[in-house]
């Protein structure tokens, strides 16, 4: 098993400015890599706001 495996497959980094535009800052990482990434750019104090999300949704269960 591959680290984007155990981590719950690929992720984005967002952010959203003080107008409610949303961006795509870096795509393609594993979990860990985008918490640490969004946290790296919360540090920085601009009021913009850093979330990370899944890339692909999860599939329905049936």
């Amino acid at each position: 098993m591959d680290r984007e495996q155990r981590t719950g497959g690929a992720h984005r980094v967002m952010r959203q400015d003080d107008n409610g535009n949303r961006f795509l800052l870096a795509r393609g990482l594993d979990r860990v890599e985008a918490e640490s990434l969004a946290a790296e750019f919360e540090a920085r104090g601009h009021k913009q706001l850093y979330w990370v999300e899944p890339e692909d949704p999860p599939e329905p269960t049936a």
